[in-house]
């Protein structure tokens, strides 16, 4: 996975998580790992890892991500105090690496015999502030339960008297938890909290793949299986709540959650409305090369090593549309085949044409992501379209975060807040919207 590859998966850099079977000095394992990457010795890195690891995450895929890390985060700076914690049948230890424009947590998970079964670099970010004593609604935990495990959330709740209208938040692309946290931002808890203060009762909760991300490390899967099926059975758990007003239930999908909200329109009866922010209007496929072309260009040069990237991805990609047979460490961010065929059937904008249900679509014009040529594609496609509703925001990047100059990856570990006036657009709209 190349620093750019996993676009637009915007959650951190992810090596495949693919524990095994505690202790043999775990600790100076996972910290000669580190140091074996820091001096650029990536042959010796991989000498601990398990086979399953070796295929999965080789030497030069280490050399791509590590070597990425300064242009996003910037000179590193230090290491933080290390913990290990004992999780089925390994010792998993976790490492701060601070850098110049933020930190990553380096998690390692060391077998019994002094094996490298896991290694993934995650986003450090501070927890979500508590609830204020002062604020318009108050939290409480809530399940998502269907006939698979079950997915912990958060619904929050208006205070006053109720029944409220209410809205399941749909996570973009990666295994967001609830809060969809990206760098020291938490996109899905501003959301929530500002649409309760404005009356909105919403539901937010762990993705599938942040909770059981065993189940997805080998085999098939889809966006059904990772996105659709839970946000379905969400929409209906949060219709049994008794704050909810019967009728009055929305979904709003962000990034490729939103590409989806019509499919899990389709799925869901009397939905009564939907809120698409920052969505694609074109396949993934088609994203990818984009997205990185975009990044890489950033600085004005395009390295050979970039190069071959971009060659090898379109390389990639030509053959999933080929439908030949391809292994998973083949395809972009080693998802499986069945994934992207699935992703690349997906016509957002002729899903939004089959469905008779309000829409607001919002976009930031800073989105590097989900571009102009997304919002031009939806505008057109849904200009005949009664009950749609468009609204862009110029300064506003993916994460509706509003700044200047050309957005980038390391402007997502920037602190920031969800635009205001983004929340309370769509607050607005989800009022005046009748009942279904």
């Amino acid at each position: 996975m190349h620093r750019i590859s996993r676009l637009p998966f915007m959650l951190a850099m992810v090596l495949p998580w693919l524990a095994v079977a505690g202790e043999t000095s775990s600790r100076a394992v996972a910290l000669e790992l580190l140091d074996r990457l820091d001096q650029g010795r990536y042959a010796e890195a991989v000498e601990p890892f398990t086979p399953t690891m070796v295929d999965a995450v080789p030497a030069t895929q280490l050399h791509a991500i590590w070597t990425s890390l300064p242009a996003q985060f910037g000179a590193p700076l230090h290491r933080g105090a290390v913990t290990t914690t004992p999780a089925q049948g390994v010792e998993l230890v976790a490492v701060p690496l601070y850098y110049e424009r933020g930190a990553l947590t380096a998690n390692v998970a060391i077998t019994p015999d002094g094996q490298i079964a896991g290694f993934r670099l995650v986003p450090l970010v501070p927890p979500p502030e508590s609830v204020p004593a002062a604020a318009g609604f108050i939290e409480r935990p809530i399940q998502v339960v269907s006939q698979r495990l079950p997915l912990a959330g958060t619904l929050t709740v208006p205070k006053g008297e109720g029944p409220f209208p209410a809205v399941v938040l749909v996570h973009g692309s990666g295994p967001h938890g609830r809060n969809e946290t990206i760098g020291p931002n938490h996109i899905f808890l501003q959301l929530a909290r500002g649409l309760g203060e404005q009356g909105i009762t919403v539901l937010r909760y762990d993705k599938r793949t942040h909770t059981y991300p065993e189940q997805f490390a080998d085999g098939d899967f889809t966006m059904e299986d990772e996105t659709i099926a839970d946000a379905v059975a969400a929409v209906e758990v949060l219709r049994d709540q008794p704050e909810v007003r019967a009728g009055d239930v929305f979904v709003l999908g962000h990034s490729q959650g939103g590409m989806l909200a019509p499919r899990i329109a389709e799925r869901t009866q009397g939905l009564a409305g939907l809120v698409l922010f920052a969505a694609p209007a074109r396949s993934l496929l088609d994203l990818l090369p984009e997205q990185n072309r975009y990044l890489f260009g950033l600085d004005r040069r395009i390295t050979d090593d970039e190069r071959d990237f971009l060659e090898t991805l379109e390389q990639q990609i030509a053959a999933l549309r080929s439908e030949r047979p391809i292994d998973r460490k083949n395809t972009p961010m080693q998802l499986p085949a069945a994934y992207w065929h699935h992703a690349d059937r997906v016509d957002p904008v002729a899903d939004a044409q089959g469905i008779d249900v309000p829409m607001l679509l919002v976009q930031g014009g800073r989105d590097f992501q989900v571009t102009q040529t997304d919002w031009e594609r939806w505008k057109q496609g849904l200009a005949d379209q009664t009950g749609v509703e468009f609204r862009y925001y110029p300064t506003l990047n993916h994460l509706g975060i509003a700044g200047q100059g050309a957005s980038s990856l390391a402007e997502y570990q920037e602190p920031g807040d969800v635009d205001m006036q983004l929340i309370t657009d769509i607050a607005g709209w989800i009022n005046q919207v009748p009942d279904a």
